[in-house]
C-alpha cells in the first residue's frame, strides 16, 4: 500500500491507536509494524481474529495478557553465557506463571475464539524451569535450600557472625567509657565501635572510618578481627556457591531458549489482536464482509477520529459504477466522506473491524491512492480546494482495476476551464482502466459528465 496515501487518509491515528491499546513492548511493535495487506486470504484470517478478541472482550472476560517488562531483554542474551541473577531469573518466573494462565484461560474459551485457542496451544509453560527456579528463589532472594552447600555455608556463617556479636557486646561493656555510642555499627562488611578520638589508645583494633568532624573513630576490636576474617571466608564461599546455582539455573533457562521464544512471539501476538479488539470496542465496530472483487459498500460509516460527533454516512462504489462524483456545500462533509472510504479500505485490509453498521462490504484492492490535501482538518471540519498535479501523475502511473483512488476538489486550484478538462481526461483514463474512483467536486460540468457517462454516479451531501 503507498505510504503517503495511507497517512493522508489518517492511518496513522488508527496506528497510534493500537499503539496506545497495546500493553507490552513486543506487541507495540508488531502494531508499528502492522499495514493493510492485498491478500484477501491474511485480510480474512485477520479480520477474524480481531472478532475472536472482540467477542472476548465483549462477553466481559479480564484476558490474562503479561507487560514481559524485562522479558524481551532477557531472551535477547540467551545463548550470550550469561549468569543472571535473582531478580532476573524471579522475573522469568512469574513470566512463565503468565503463559500457564493464558493457556488455562484460551483452552476455556475455545468454543468462543477457536483461532486464538490455536494460538496458545504453542505456547510452552516450561514447568520444570519454572519448579527449579521457585524453589531456588523467592521473592529475588537466593534460598538456603537452594543446595546442600549453600545451606552449610550460610549456617557456619550465622555461626561465626553470632561469635562476633556476643565479642562486641562484651566489648560494649568492656571499653563503655570509650565510647561515643554505646551500639554495635558496620563499615563495609566489618562490625565496628564508635570510639571517641582521644581514647583511641584505650581500644587496640584497626580503625575503619571516621566522623565528618574527626572526633569519633570506627574501630574493629582486636579481640574479634580473627572472627571477622573467618565471617568474611563464608562470605567469599557463600558468594561462589551462589554464583554456582545462578549458573545452574541460567544455563536451564538456555536449554530452554526455543520454546521461551516462542512464547514472547505468542503473547506479543496475543497483545496486538487484543489491541484490535480494544480498538473495535472502542466505537462499538462490526466486521465487514470482504469480497474479492474491488467494491466499497459502507453502511452508517462514522470516522473513528470523530468518535459520537461523526454524522454516518453510506457510500457505494465498485458495483453498478466505478466513479463516485460527491458533490455538496462547503464544510459540508465531502472531504470526510472522501476520507471515511479511504480509511475504511484500509482498516478492512488490515484487519480491523469498523465503526459502521452490519452488512458494508469492502473488496480487495492493490493499492489505495488518495490526494485529499495537505492540511486538511477533519476535527474543525475545514475543507480543502488545492489540487496537486504531481500527485495525480503518480496516481495516473500506478492505477489499475483493482485501485481505489480519491481525490478531492478534482478541478479546482486552477482556470476552471482547463481544471474541468483534466479533471475529465482523469477520469476518462482511470474509467478506461476500470479504476474505482470517488471524487469530490463543485463544478457543474464534472457533474454534468458524470450524470451522462456509463459506470459514473453522482452522489451529495447536505447539511
Amino acid at each position: 500500500m503507498n505510504h503517503a496515501s495511507m497517512m493522508r487518509l489518517d492511518y496513522s491515528f488508527i496506528q497510534q491507536q493500537l499503539l496506545d491499546l497495546a500493553v507490552s513492548e513486543p506487541g507495540r511493535r508488531l502494531a508499528e509494524r502492522h499495514v493493510p495487506t492485498a491478500s484477501l486470504r491474511q485480510a480474512e484470517a485477520w479480520q477474524e481474529e480481531t472478532a475472536e478478541a472482540d467477542a472476548l472482550l465483549r462477553a466481559g472476560s479480564s484476558v490474562p495478557l503479561s507487560a514481559m517488562e524485562g522479558i524481551g531483554s532477557f531472551l535477547a542474551l540467551l545463548g550470550k553465557g550469561r549468569i543472571y541473577d535473582e531478580k532476573e531469573l524471579s522475573g522469568l518466573s512469574s513470566w512463565l506463571g503468565s503463559i500457564a494462565q493464558m493457556k488455562r484461560y484460551m483452552a476455556a474459551k475455545r468454543e468462543l475464539a477457536p483461532r486464538l485457542s490455536g494460538y496458545a496451544d504453542s505456547m510452552r509453560d516450561c514447568p520444570v524451569l519454572k519448579e527449579e527456579i521457585d524453589r531456588c528463589i523467592r521473592g529475588g532472594w537466593l534460598l538456603d535450600h537452594a543446595s546442600p552447600e549453600l545451606s552449610r555455608i550460610r549456617r557456619s556463617s550465622q555461626v561465626a557472625e553470632d561469635r562476633i556479636r556476643r565479642k562486641l557486646d562484651a566489648a560494649l561493656v568492656k571499653y563503655k567509657s570509650s565510647l561515643q555510642d554505646a551500639i554495635v555499627s558496620r563499615r563495609g562488611d566489618r562490625f565496628v565501635l564508635s570510639v571517641r578520638r582521644d581514647q583511641r589508645r584505650l581500644v587496640p583494633g584497626t580503625v575503619w572510618d571516621e566522623s565528618a568532624s574527626g572526633q569519633t573513630l570506627f574501630i574493629e576490636p582486636s579481640d574479634v578481627a580473627d572472627l571477622q576474617a573467618e565471617l568474611a571466608m563464608w562470605k567469599q564461599e557463600e558468594e561462589r556457591e551462589r554464583t554456582r546455582i545462578l549458573s545452574v539455573l541460567s544455563s536451564m533457562a538456555e536449554s530452554h531458549a526455543e520454546p521461551l521464544t516462542v512464547n514472547l512471539e505468542a503473547m506479543a501476538l496475543f497483545d496486538f489482536i487484543l489491541a484490535r479488539g480494544k480498538l473495535s470496542r472502542s466505537y462499538d465496530g462490526t466486521r465487514p464482509r470482504l469480497r474479492s472483487e474491488p467494491i466499497v459498500r459502507l453502511r452508517g460509516g462514522r470516522h473513528p477520529k470523530l468518535g459520537a460527533q461523526a454524522v454516518p454516512i453510506d457510500a457505494e462504489l465498485g458495483g453498478g459504477w466505478d466513479q463516485l462524483c460527491i458533490t455538496g456545500p462547503n464544510t459540508g462533509g465531502k472531504t470526510l466522506a472522501l476520507k471515511t472510504i479511504g480509511l475504511f479500505a484500509l482498516m478492512a485490509q488490515a484487519g480491523l473491524l469498523l465503526p459502521a453498521e452490519e452488512g458494508s462490504e469492502f473488496g480487495r484492492f492493490d493499492d489505495i491512492l488518495a490526494d485529499v490535501g495537505d492540511g486538511q482538518s477533519i476535527e474543525q471540519s475545514l475543507s480543502t480546494f488545492s489540487s496537486h498535479l504531481a500527485i495525480l501523475a503518480e496516481i495516473l502511473a500506478a492505477a489499475g482495476s483493482s485501485t481505489l483512488v480519491l481525490l478531492d476538489e478534482l478541478a479546482a486550484g486552477t482556470d476552471p476551464e482547463e481544471g474541468i478538462a483534466l479533471s475529465v481526461a482523469v477520469l476518462e483514463e482511470l474509467g478506461a482502466r476500470g479504476t474505482k474512483v470517488a471524487v469530490t467536486t463543485h463544478f457543474n460540468e464534472i457533474k454534468a459528465y458524470a450524470s451522462r457517462t456509463p459506470r459514473c454516479m453522482n452522489a451529495r451531501m447536505a447539511f
